[in-house]
């Protein structure tokens, strides 16, 4: 795989990381409405599983944040020790000519 190729599938993943951290971050938010709602109603099982679950949808939403971070941090290197930015220069002169 050359190594533009290589980059913008690192980018691709990275933005796919990023979608996941933003779905975890919308579970978060929709299990502690469940919780909230549940005040008023009582329901036990509610009750007593949601911290669980928020929990570790939680420990996860962290898990993926760590790897996004590394991630981005390793594309980023990448792209400056390979000179992605002239790489896709010399490929929009070459898809001109």
């Amino acid at each position: 795989m050359d190594k533009l190729k290589k980059f913008e599938l690192m980018e691709k993943i990275s933005r796919e990381l990023e979608d996941v951290r933003h779905s975890q971050q919308a579970v978060l938010e929709k299990i502690g409405k469940i919780e909230v709602d549940n005040i008023e109603l009582g329901d036990k099982t509610i009750e007593e599983k949601i911290p669980e679950i928020y929990e570790r949808t939680a420990h996860n939403a962290d898990a993926i944040q760590a790897i996004l971070d590394s991630f981005q941090q390793k594309t980023e290197e990448f792209s400056d020790k390979n000179n992605i930015a002239k790489l896709k220069e010399q490929q929009e002169i070459n898809n001109l000519k």
